[in-house]
């Protein structure tokens, strides 16, 4: 009679684990969860950092790196002569562990909202105190902490998505670029003794 019962139970024990394995809520000893849903779709502005050393300074910056898709970007979808975070979502940021003299001008150690303002011939490269915000809603240059225009360089070829680089020269001095649809700016920084 047990032999007739297992019999009769055993069948209804695969049909259940196979059932539950469609939806997608088998476990088996130490595995999680698996779920059949689909994964939501890759931001459309993902999330990226560059960082450099440059002699003991660490350079590091974060910003959110949308793509051209098609579009017009300067002087279209960001207007000339408005101010930009420089990426997308959160303002773009910079830190730095050492003062640097950008533009003959001290930047004090620290972390700053990095901001742009786009236009034919120059930019505005801007570093402000408020490093931690949304876009470019909180902006207030009054928190501006250095200020200084730079000319950008037109190119034939298309840089799809925003992309930042810091490069070293020697253990002093380096090279921060933005690069974005046909356009980039770069500036020189000496780390300060």
């Amino acid at each position: 009679m047990k032999q007739l019962v297992l019999l009769c139970f055993f069948p209804l024990m695969l049909v259940s684990c196979n059932n539950a394995k469609k939806q997608g809520n088998h476990q088996h000893g130490n595995d999680k969860k698996v779920s059949n849903t689909p994964s939501s779709t890759q931001s459309l502005s993902p999330h990226k950092e560059t960082m450099a050393m440059i002699g003991d300074t660490h350079i590091h910056i974060d910003y959110s790196a949308p793509s051209v898709r098609g579009r017009i970007v300067f002087g279209g979808l960001l207007a000339y002569g408005e101010v930009w975070q420089s990426g997308a979502h959160n303002a773009t940021w910079i830190e730095t562990n050492k003062d640097l003299v950008i533009n003959n001008q001290l930047l004090q150690a620290g972390k700053y909202g990095f901001f742009t303002i786009p236009n034919k011939e120059n930019w505005t490269v801007i570093f402000n105190s408020n490093w931690n915000q949304h876009g470019k809603d909180e902006y207030d240059m009054n928190e501006d902490v250095l200020r200084f225009e730079v000319a950008p360089e037109i190119s034939d070829e298309l840089t799809e998505q925003l992309n930042y680089s810091v490069t070293q020269i020697d253990d002093e001095n380096g090279i921060i670029q933005l690069s974005w649809e046909k356009a980039s700016i770069s500036f020189s920084f000496t780390v300060s003794e």
